[in-house]
């Protein structure tokens, strides 16, 4: 099941969407209040369904699907004029008002194409991802979430799996 992660700025839509969730079987890994509490924790986890109550002021639903790609299934939830100012194809949207029906119809759908859709490493490879991500944060003094987001980021812009480019760093690393 993807790990489901709950953004809104206002308290009461996270609790009310944390609890409908949680009464229809669908465990919450986390609940944010900002983008930057959302990023940390996509970053944690490294794949899941976001689900967006709105709009949060740091936290742009186009650059979220742009910075996590198919790593993150997204779902906007809000008014039409919050879904209009969305751009990106990739990310589903859902009109309110929406009945819990609705949303815990998009939350099954959503899973599924998630589930779908994302690759499952190896443990060799998530080894090797592993190795090339401490190699990084030694290398330039980062994080564990930034040196994931910065192969996931390359990877990206290649449009090389992220695991062909952790063996290229592992590999050049060895090298010298």
């Amino acid at each position: 099941m993807a790990r489901i992660l709950i953004a809104a700025a206002a308290e009461e839509s996270r609790l009310k969407l944390s609890r409908l969730l949680a009464a229809s079987g669908y465990p919450v890994f986390r609940v944010c209040g900002s983008g930057s509490e959302l990023r940390r924790s996509i970053n944690e986890c490294q794949d899941g369904l976001v689900i967006l109550a709105g709009l949060i002021p740091d936290c742009k639903p186009d650059e979220l699907q742009w910075d996590y790609g198919s790593a993150v299934q997204i779902l906007l939830i809000g008014k039409p004029f919050v879904l209009e100012s969305c751009e990106s194809p990739e990310i589903f949207r859902l009109p309110l008002p929406a009945s819990s029906q609705a949303v815990i119809g998009a939350v099954e759908m959503l899973s599924q194409l998630h589930r779908m859709r994302l690759p499952r490493r190896s443990g060799a490879d998530r080894q090797t991802v592993e190795r090339a991500k401490k190699i990084l944060m030694e290398k330039h003094g980062i994080s564990e979430p930034e040196a994931h987001r910065a192969l996931q980021q390359y990877a990206m812009r290649t449009g090389k799996k992220m695991t062909e480019y952790a063996e290229m760093i592992v590999n050049s690393s060895m090298e010298g």
